[in-house]
């Protein structure tokens, strides 16, 4: 289906071509696991026009050309400025109301509020967040001070490592020092929201409470306990500015495949797939004085796992996400399309972290590789289908199933199949911890763990392999996916995201998949093995490159 969008300034009569995908693929991990995808442009009803003739033929060439030279002339850093303009042409457009929902039954903000409250809890960036563009115009409207409030839990666990929180708080003191700019006042707080999130608003006479949208059972347990501590005069708003189209309006309820929730979302893209508008400098000051952040203090006091260290590739914040978006625009995406599948190229975004902890927006991304990667033919379709329609699948999945991570969360055939099999001697038996150190016989999955644990990322297709021979090496599905998704939370840096559960829950459960060829241990749940993949890519080449030496 090809859908036209018509937008004002850069991005006017842009095209989005979205794509169906053939479900006897193997195509249905969400797109920041897998990046595996096969794509298929499907015609529209219409009549197809005339071949171009030579000068049509000469002048789309020229184009191309001129396309070409452009981008050759960028400079480093030009995304930012091109979209700080395209932000300020858009300061006025309207807030589509249909992507927040109101959580308490107050809708009115308090009357003789001194504040609004924007509890930033998944996106955290100022610029395109619906939730902060929302919570501005509810202050704007009332003549009020805006507050960022983030509330920062650290449970007691092996995933919670200095990987994690680092990226974390260093993309927090990037949108501290941006509020600061704008003056919009930051707070840090340690401790559970739940908690801690009722006396903020007593304290500081908020009117109203804007959230973000997160699907996963805490952040949910989050919301209901707050609803109930507030008072019944304060309005608890939740607006999805994670997703494109919001989650409730994509779908009300919990959908079987990429290809059911499809259709729904590009029906409705030409609606949500917009521009944002400016956030801009905040002309009502508070009179509460808000103390300072010490960064570096916080994340030193932070009780973490810091044996799991902060990789180099990835500079946290919105800026190094928008960094890493200039390069895939400029180099890596013209080979998405062809190359996405093979570990040894760069050819993926890797835009998974940033998007992962918030510092980007996935709408950001999509209006930007649909404009600036105009010469780069199917790899703009191939793309979008994975940040758009598979990444939105995921939230689907962690919204509607409260089983999101349990085997008891898949299909009904699924379980039975894997409940046939459970019993089925295995070839290999490895304990978690040998799993943790790469310590099996298969060099390929041994390279492919060690690069996770080393770089705090692994290429799409080998985590859908190192997902299903955990599934074969290990005693029962069960077991199977509690490693998988222990070890992809703990070292993944886009770890603990519907993304990585709904990956994990895909290659073992058959989430999202459908019913193949019975065989042992796996059942109907799709089979991979290492002679596969030395048809798809040189494995010996990514065995030498990250196979611990040692083994």
């Amino acid at each position: 289906m090809l859908l036209h969008f018509c937008r004002s300034s850069t991005f006017s009569c842009a095209l989005l071509k979205l794509v169906r995908h053939s479900d006897q693929r193997p195509t249905s991990l969400p797109p920041l696991f897998l990046k595996s995808v096969t794509s298929e442009t499907i015609m529209s009803g219409r009549k197809r026009k005339a071949s171009p003739g030579p000068d049509e033929e000469a002048a789309t060439a020229k184009q191309q050309k001129v396309t070409a030279k452009k981008e050759k002339e960028r400079t480093e850093g030009w995304l930012q400025g091109l979209v700080k303009e395209q932000r300020s042409e858009n300061k006025d457009m309207k807030f589509n109301k249909k992507r927040l929902r109101y959580i308490s039954d107050r809708e009115k903000i308090k009357q003789g509020s001194e504040g609004i409250l924007y509890w930033m809890l998944r996106d955290h960036r100022v610029q395109d967040n619906w939730a902060l563009i929302h919570a501005q115009r509810l202050a704007l409207k009332e003549n009020l001070p805006l507050h960022v409030c983030v509330f920062l839990v650290v449970p007691k666990s092996k995933l919670s490592t200095l990987r994690h929180y680092s990226f974390m708080l260093k993309g927090l003191e990037e949108v501290a020092k941006e509020c600061e700019a704008l003056d919009i006042q930051f707070h840090l707080r340690l401790g559970s929201p739940g908690e801690l999130l009722s006396g903020f608003v007593s304290d500081h006479n908020v009117g109203a409470v804007v959230t973000d949208f997160s699907p996963l059972r805490e952040p949910m347990q989050w919301l209901e306990e707050i609803k109930t501590r507030l008072p019944e005069d304060i309005p608890l708003i939740q607006v999805d500015a994670h997703n494109i189209v919001p989650c409730w309006v994509a779908s009300p309820k919990l959908e079987y495949a990429a290809r059911t929730i499809r259709g729904k979302i590009t029906k409705l893209l030409p609606e949500f797939l917009t521009d944002f508008p400016l956030v801009e400098k905040h002309p009502y000051a508070t009179t509460i004085t808000t103390k300072p952040v010490d960064w570096d203090k916080t994340l030193a006091s932070l009780q973490v796992d810091r044996t799991v260290g902060e990789p180099e590739w990835a500079k946290p914040g919105t800026q190094g996400g928008m960094a890493m978006l200039e390069t895939f625009i400029d180099v890596r995406l013209k080979v998405f399309a062809t190359q996405r599948n093979d570990p040894n190229a760069s050819a993926l975004s890797q835009l998974s972290p940033w998007i992962r902890f918030g510092h980007i927006s996935a709408q950001r991304v999509a209006l930007q590789v649909q404009c600036g990667g105009k010469s780069a033919g199917q790899s703009v379709s191939s793309f979008i289908e994975e940040l758009v329609v598979r990444r939105e699948l995921t939230d689907n999945f962690c919204f509607y199933n409260k089983k999101y991570d349990s085997v008891e969360g898949a299909n009904d055939w699924a379980q039975k199949t894997l409940k046939d099999h459970a019993k089925d001697k295995r070839p290999y038996h490895y304990t978690c911890q040998q799993l943790e150190e790469a310590e099996t016989h298969d060099k390929l999955w041994n390279a492919a763990q060690y690069q996770m644990v080393k770089e705090g990322k692994m290429h799409g297709f080998l985590r859908m392999y190192w997902a299903k021979k955990i599934l074969e090496w290990t005693s029962s599905p069960k077991e199977a996916l509690s490693i998988a998704l222990y070890l992809n939370d703990r070292y993944e840096l886009d770890g603990q995201d519907p993304n990585g559960f709904v990956g994990c829950m895909w290659s073992i459960c058959g989430i999202h998949d459908q019913g193949w060829a019975e065989r042992p241990i796996f059942g109907k749940i799709r089979y991979m093995n290492y002679k596969g993949c030395t048809r798809k890519f040189d494995v010996a080449q990514f065995e030498r490159k990250y196979c611990p030496k040692k083994l």
